[in-house]
């Protein structure tokens, strides 16, 4: 027994000696030439290695530095670049036969550079061709078959290790940074389908994880290259990120699910959204409720456009509908968009006002009641357009008691005042845009109080500027004063200013009666004179 043992040490330090021996009898640098012509010529790119050195106990050739030329036409410096790169080969075959056959890549801690152009083009569209971007030694040594054939190059394993990737964008919007990049592909060949899964950090906050099938290589184009996957996207904050312009109004932190298709320039992407501390407008607040986003879009990348075909809004219980096309400019995205809300509680709406920038009478807030809008969204991102009609039935403005803003009127028609105020139908035409909101055709039905109308504006510091008509309900001697009250609603939406013309619809209501004015009259008209400096 003992001798057995004896024997097996032997055969382990022996083995121990072969290997630690070995590295130094083989020069892996006499294959460098080779690795770089074959990298060279399945990417298309110049490909350059450092020094190599080949490890028995890992069965790789490592290098020490790795570098990949980028598509002239984006930039001059380096499509990647690696500290270190380890090839994994079959070493039966490299010693005995002097025959490379790789198994597997480990790429450790690269810088990636993704740029698109304005065209839409990436940078690495051309990875992969053997035409005009490919290096002059690999030029020569392609196959007969042309830019159309595919390498014949096969890996059982790729791995990008912690690396880093920039990624550059038109449209104004600032460069997005991933870092902690990990990729792994799993039996790699150009001319076929594999595995691959994908994750990072986005720098700015957020996390995304990208796994499924790729492949066979487009030649042409390898952006176009076909894949189906699944899509995660975790707490991605939109404006630290880079990936929205702080100009269009829009922030918040969002998280995706959803399936990610693609064929050729045709990408189809279905999932569902969940946007939390959404902000909608310049000057809105955070939202302090989530939103969630259901949606299927279908994006065209060689046209840079793209058609959203269902996007179901919700908050809460509300639910809204987002359809349209969009387009991506070179300094803007322009939308074409219709926004349908069919009776939505205005009770779950609350909370996206402050998002909205929609301001009430302080100390105010909406209750009960639904919401019906119907719009048209169009314009770049950053300045929207917005027409439509809007329609509220059956709320109340709760802590604002509109009859005690005209209390001279309301005690002369007989108006009963309380702290709220109930309305039965608010209906008005808007129009929003980088000057305001302006509304037209107002039409206000308010419980107790009678029907408003009139138009105004509201400025982007939420100004209002109203010329508005009541006819209050009333009853008695003074029913005539409050057939017809003309009056103009001012100043912060959080303080807005009554002020009616009372006295002149006064003197109008009494010469209909006795065909001239009277003493009686110009007092009425006095008395409520005294209410319109009250309100102001």
């Amino acid at each position: 027994m003992m001798r057995l043992v004896r024997i097996v040490g032997i055969i382990l330090a022996i083995v121990v000696v072969i290997a630690v021996a070995l590295p130094f009898f083989v020069d892996a640098n006499q294959f460098r030439p080779r690795l770089e012509t074959t990298l060279s010529g399945a990417l298309g790119r110049d490909t350059k290695l450092g020094d190599l050195k080949l490890s028995i106990w890992s069965g790789a050739v490592t290098a020490s530095n790795l570098s990949i030329s980028d598509d002239p036409k984006f930039a001059k410096n380096p499509f990647l670049t690696a500290k270190s790169v380890a090839v994994g080969v079959d070493l039966m075959d490299l010693i005995f036969s002097k025959k490379l056959i790789v198994t597997g890549i480990q790429i450790e801690r690269p810088e990636i550079s993704l740029i698109q152009a304005d065209s839409g083009v990436w940078n690495f569209s051309s990875l992969g061709a053997t035409g005009g971007n490919a290096p002059t030694s690999t030029k020569q040594q392609a196959p007969a078959a042309g830019p159309s054939a595919a390498p014949n190059l096969s890996v059982k394993l790729l791995k990008i290790v912690d690396g880093r990737i920039s990624l550059q964008r038109g449209g104004g919007l600032k460069p997005q940074v991933l870092e902690k990049v990990n990729v792994e592909v799993k039996d790699f060949a150009a001319s076929a389908s594999f595995p691959f899964s994908f994750t990072a950090a986005v720098e700015g906050g957020g996390q995304i994880a990208l796994a499924g099938n790729a492949g066979p290589i487009d030649m042409g184009d390898a952006a176009a290259t076909p894949f189906k996957a699944t899509l995660k996207v975790d707490k991605l904050d939109l404006i630290r990120t880079g990936f929205v312009s702080p100009a269009t109004g829009l922030a918040g932190i969002v998280s995706v699910n959803g399936t990610l298709n693609s064929a050729g320039n045709k990408y189809d992407l279905t999932g569902d959204v969940r946007a939390e501390q959404l902000k909608l407008a310049k000057n809105g607040t955070p939202a302090k409720i989530p939103v969630e986003f259901h949606f299927t879009l279908g994006h065209n990348a060689a046209t840079r456009a793209g058609s959203l075909t269902r996007g179901d809004v919700l908050v809460g219980k509300a639910k809204a509908s987002l359809t349209g096309t969009y387009s991506l400019q070179e300094k803007a995205t322009l939308l074409d968009m219709k926004l349908v809300a069919p009776a939505m509680e205005v009770q779950e709406l609350t909370g996206m006002l402050p998002p909205l920038a929609v301001e009430l009478p302080r100390g105010s807030s909406l209750q009960g009641g639904t919401l019906t809008a119907n719009f048209a969204i169009t314009g770049p991102a950053d300045k929207l357009d917005m027409k439509g009609t809007l329609a509220v039935k059956g709320t109340r403005l709760a802590n604002f008691d509109l009859g005690s803003k005209m209390t001279s009127v309301a005690k002369l028609a007989g108006i009963k005042m309380g702290p709220n105020t109930d309305f039965e139908n608010i209906s008005a035409n808007a129009h929003s845009s980088a000057q305001g909101i302006d509304l037209q055709n107002i039409s206000i039905i308010a419980t107790d109080i009678g029907e408003i109308s009139g138009a105004g504006t509201i400025s982007p510091a939420n100004m209002l500027d109203f010329k508005m008509r009541a006819k209050l309900k009333a009853s008695g001697a003074f029913s005539a004063l409050a057939s017809n009250v003309p009056f103009t609603i001012e100043g912060p939406a959080t303080d807005p200013k009554f002020s009616p013309d009372v006295k002149a619809m006064t003197s109008e209501k009494l010469k209909a009666v006795t065909g001239a004015p009277t003493e009686a009259g110009k007092a009425a008209g006095g008395v409520l004179n005294m209410f319109k400096k009250k309100s102001n």
